[in-house]
């Protein structure tokens, strides 16, 4: 088991290994492309170009300007098959 998702009491304590790693990224691209999807600029790095580079480097597909509502249904998706994948440890 090298990655799994840590759980005490009621949230999230660790995600572990490389693959809970990479689904933490993509909560944290899905979350950057709707709030650039409403006109907010995060950081200099982050730019709507950027950030759907990185959403197809999470899914496989490359985007064009302005295809934030399918990027974003896309990497929702890869997090759900990735939640569905790693297992879940609880530590009570």
């Amino acid at each position: 088991m090298d990655s799994y998702i840590a759980i005490r009491g009621e949230g999230v304590t660790a995600y572990v290994g490389p693959d809970a790693t990479r689904l933490l990224h993509a909560f944290a691209v899905k979350h950057a492309l709707k709030a650039i999807k409403h006109g907010m600029r995060l950081t200099r790095t982050a730019t709507p170009k950027t950030s759907l580079e990185r959403a197809g480097k999470i899914t496989g597909k490359v985007y064009k300007r302005g295809q934030y509502d399918q990027a974003i249904a896309d990497v929702d998706q890869w997090i759900y098959a990735m939640q569905a994948a790693l297992p879940v440890i609880t530590n009570d």
